[in-house]
């Protein structure tokens, strides 16, 4: 009987936090639009042809030099699409007049790879002055980053224009954290109009790339919210990422989110969370949550199939590409220099 009750109350409680959850996007959705952006597969089909294979090229490059290439311009597209929606914004330096996203606490020293986006951008204003967007290069060479090491190809809608303002404060407060928990985690991907599923395929984005030290610290000194539950690390790994990470200073220093191929773009990120070994808290929270009982059916299904993990995340990044906010196709641009705005 103890065990219905619990198995009751954990239903119960699971649905109360779905109704909360979609109150709570219901009364948010208004200010991120994700449904039918003025975007085309062709957009660039006169304009500027040859679009897709300069950054395709360029990428091939960036990745050939040093493949964690691939998860900066990733991580750049996730920064970016969650602030203001995928308009480039993440890409302006700071001026006189303007305090730009790459030195908000959730950015600084986190956001790397903006010399390629440059790289890129100068070829094309050579090939097709002002035509090409800051943001679609970025949203375009994220798909190819991720093709370039092992991973999905999906068909990117283009025809994006770049902002004119930042979100500094929106990426403070909009962008999943390191230490956040999975309720925290849903609750902001629902913002952008983005399922539990995507969210839990999105994630799957950490089987390339590193973590700083500063954000996996409280993982594996224990020093996390008494309200979350996360597995005990192997003693092995532990100790591995005690002698990267000090308990005080060291904060720039990096581990791989997925040890078993951090280079490749497979589903073995699913496969560490099964062994309660993901290295950062939220990472973890996915399969250990006691809120975990869809996130946990879903990290169980990418594990045992790479495919299905590969189509959802696919389709999952084609939601994510098409967060827009009306007002940037109204009054933003298409910047000469993906650093600053048109003068």
């Amino acid at each position: 009987m103890a065990s219905l009750h619990e198995s009751r109350f954990g239903f119960v409680h699971h649905c109360l936090i779905l109704v909360l959850l979609s109150a709570f996007y219901f009364s948010c959705s208004s200010s991120v639009y994700v449904s039918d952006p003025p975007l085309s597969l062709d957009y660039y089909k006169k304009t500027c042809p040859t679009v897709l294979e300069i950054v395709r090229r360029e990428m091939e490059c960036a990745v050939l030099s040093d493949p964690r290439n691939a998860a900066l311009i990733l991580r750049l597209h996730f920064h970016d699409c969650f602030v203001q929606g995928c308009d480039g914004s993440v890409l302006l330096d700071d001026t006189i007049t303007l305090q730009g996203e790459k030195k908000a606490p959730n950015n600084k020293d986190a956001l790397k790879g903006f010399r390629i986006l440059d790289r890129i951008k100068n070829l094309l204003e050579s090939e097709c002055p002002g035509i090409v967007s800051c943001a679609d290069i970025l949203t375009v060479a994220a798909r190819d980053a991720v093709l370039l090491v092992g991973g999905p190809y999906w068909d990117v809608p283009l025809g994006r224009k770049d902002s004119r303002t930042v979100g500094y404060e929106l990426s403070n407060t909009n962008l999943p954290t390191a230490n956040d928990g999975l309720l925290s985690i849903i609750s902001k991907f629902i913002y952008q109009g983005l399922s539990v599923t995507d969210m839990v395929a999105l994630s799957g984005a950490h089987t390339i790339g590193m973590a700083r030290c500063v954000n996996f610290r409280d993982r594996i000194y224990g020093d996390f919210p008494v309200t979350t539950a996360v597995d005990p690390l192997s003693m092995n790994y532990l100790k591995t990422l005690k002698s990267q990470c000090p308990p005080v200073g060291e904060d720039n220093k990096e581990a791989a989110m997925d040890y078993l191929t951090p280079n490749l773009f497979d589903n073995s990120f699913y496969h560490i969370l099964l062994r309660g070994e993901g290295l950062i808290n939220s990472d973890q929270e996915l399969y250990t949550s006691a809120f975990a009982l869809q996130t946990r059916k879903l990290v169980k299904k990418y594990a045992e199939d790479q495919v299905a993990f590969f189509e959802q995340f696919a389709e999952s990044m084609v939601k994510l590409g098409n967060i827009t906010e009306p007002d940037t196709f109204v009054d933003g641009e298409v910047r000469r220099n993906c650093r600053f705005v048109n003068t």
